[in-house]
């Protein structure tokens, strides 16, 4: 609205005074109810150098909060925007991340098979991140381990091998000795070294049988049998061929019937037996338990009071050329393969061989799955 200066208002506040006296202003008043909610300003109309009269505009705050909360409501939806998709591209870098180095994680825990072989590395192996450089170390560093494993596998047959033709001169030149005339003192040192040809044929021996025995699980067709049967059977023979050792046997009163050989089964537990015989204290017995381990297993399980596995060999007893005897081991020659041969029978028999101390003694549990 606008006021003439000749006008007496009903009401004329100081703004508007002040805009006669030729003053722009703005002020806000309220409605009635205490709070601010009309905006005002008062502009002088100048005719020459004299103010006539004063324009009067008023509005109404709504507007200028609907514009505000308009501003804040694009504002808010704008940064929620940002933050929603910058959080689905951090998740799903993460979760990819995440699934890569589970992936990473699988196969370096499955890099040995079940025959106790290293395999190589295929996760992220062509990324170019550093998860792919983790990935393509791990599988130059697992192959180096292959290969290296491959040449202690087979330096044992490589040995045996080599060894056989120097051998079978020594022993001819040793068979002619004896038709040729000698003296008595002589007959001593070709004693000796026939006693030292002997035992260095049982050691070629011992380290072909890892072989033979790969070659022979190869060929061999599993069968269901009695596994009670045939542990019975060889604790007899035990008994026999050993009368000097107790054995203790524990057997179940039913059959129990597993998959593989049977032949097998008691070169295992011959293994086994031989293994304890040679760490049990004198007079005391070494038992043999064979039970059910739940509805779909059983355990076959050897145990014997002596010296306790060392710590050092934790999770290396079952592999090729590892032993715990101390010294050069008497006449007969141990080249820790034993359990390494016995392991691989366990798992032609879908099973696992372990090891774990007891409080006065060592016991080893085959668990095999029943038929």
């Amino acid at each position: 609205y606008i006021e003439r200066v000749d006008q007496e208002p009903l009401a004329r506040s100081p703004e508007i005074s002040s805009a006669f006296l030729g003053a722009s202003s703005v002020w806000m008043r309220g409605t009635g109810d205490g709070r601010p909610s009309i905006v005002a300003a008062a502009q002088p109309v100048w005719v020459g150098d004299q103010v006539l009269g004063v324009v009067v505009v008023e509005e109404t705050t709504h507007s200028i909060l609907s514009l505000r909360n308009q501003a804040l409501e694009r504002l808010m939806l704008l940064t929620l925007t940002g933050f929603v998709i910058t959080a689905v591209l951090v998740l799903g870098f993460a979760s990819r991340l995440s699934w890569r180095i589970r992936r990473l994680r699988d196969e370096a825990e499955s890099a040995i098979d079940g025959r106790g072989r290293i395999t190589n590395l295929a996760a992220a192996s062509r990324a170019t991140d550093e998860v792919g450089d983790l990935s393509r170390s791990f599988s130059a560093l697992l192959s180096r381990l292959g290969q290296h494993h491959s040449y202690l596998e087979s330096m044992a047959s490589r040995l045996s091998h080599e060894l056989r033709t120097p051998i079978a001169v020594v022993r001819s030149s040793l068979e002619n000795l004896h038709l040729e005339p000698m003296p008595k003192s002589a007959q001593t040192y070709i004693g000796r070294a026939e006693a030292g040809l002997a035992r260095l044929t049982r050691i070629l021996a011992r380290m072909s049988e890892a072989t033979r025995m790969e070659q022979s699980l190869a060929n061999t067709d599993p069968e269901r049998f009695d596994l009670r049967g045939v542990v019975s059977e060889c604790v007899n023979g035990y008994r026999i061929a050993h009368p000097d050792r107790d054995f203790v046997a524990s057997l179940p009163r039913h059959p129990v019937w597993v998959s593989g050989a049977p032949d097998l089964a008691a070169q295992m537990l011959d293994k086994l037996v031989d293994n304890a015989g040679d760490f049990a204290r004198r007079d005391t017995p070494i038992r043999i338990d064979l039970a059910f381990d739940g509805p779909t297993s059983a355990s076959l399980a050897v145990s014997n009071q002596g010296p306790l596995l060392p710590p050092e060999l934790e999770g290396r007893l079952f592999e090729s050329m590892v032993s715990a005897r101390r010294g050069d081991g008497g006449d007969q020659p141990h080249l820790g393969l034993g359990l390494y041969v016995a392991r691989m029978i366990a798992r032609f028999h879908d099973g696992e061989l372990v090891a774990e101390n007891l409080p006065d003694g060592v016991r080893f549990q085959a668990r095999l799955k029943l038929a």
